[in-house]
């Protein structure tokens, strides 16, 4: 299926769904503990992956993140960052304009970023663990990029699908997507349908049972 068409689906969903969804199917996929760092906008794209560790020695670099963002060149991305230093920066506001040019459409960083206002006075998203003040210069470098990466716990592969919103970031493997899109979608419909009930009238315990969940297991089955 047509790769934009597929972003508008998961576009229409919002992370707790798509959590949802991969539960259904035994699949990870939640990354709990990246949330927005500023009040930003909800992002969907696919991975750009960037692997960082510490840096060992005093040899000079090519600034960390800055390779990955010049060879970028379509307007679907969401780069997905691994392997800061707690406390360290890993992104800033020279970077967030960089990506800005490049058509990026937000961060996702286990880790934490800098400079953080000047990321929301451009409206770029960011997402992570926390901000800092703390420079990544002579801490910490890049070492590889396009790589499976362990984000929250989670196994990321260029490519992946993500979807960051108020709730958290969720990564759906791009395997795995039109599924996850297919069950997501009438989860969104059948909880829809649960609010109106509610507001309805009818019994917030009938229906919050369990058995109006296994219902959409059974439809999924079918």
């Amino acid at each position: 299926m047509n790769q934009a068409h597929l972003l508008q689906r998961l576009a229409l969903l919002d992370t707790n769904t798509v959590s949802d969804a991969l539960d259904f199917l035994g699949l990870p996929g939640a990354a709990v503990g990246l949330r927005p760092l500023w009040n930003c906008p909800k992002i969907v794209g696919r991975a750009s992956t960037v692997l960082l560790a510490a840096k060992t020695d005093n040899a000079a670099t090519v600034h960390l993140i800055t390779p990955v963002i010049e060879r970028i060149d379509s307007d679907d991305r969401v780069l997905v960052i691994a392997g800061g230093l707690d406390g360290v920066s890993c992104w800033g506001d020279i970077l967030a304009n960089a990506a800005v040019g490049k058509q990026i459409r937000g961060t996702v960083i286990d880790g934490y970023s800098r400079d953080i206002d000047g990321s929301a006075a451009i409206g770029y998203p960011v997402y992570g663990r926390g901000v800092t003040m703390v420079s990544a210069r002579n801490r910490v470098i890049q070492i590889d990029s396009a790589v499976t990466l362990d984000i929250a716990g989670v196994s990321v592969s260029e490519d992946d699908f993500v979807i960051a919103d108020s709730c958290g970031t969720v990564f759906v493997p791009q395997a795995h997507i039109e599924k996850v899109l297919d069950l997501g979608e009438r989860i969104a419909r059948r909880q829809d349908g649960m609010v109106e009930a509610v507001r309805g009238g009818r019994s917030v315990a009938e229906v919050m049972h369990d058995s109006q969940f296994e219902a959409i297991q059974v439809e999924h089955a079918q």
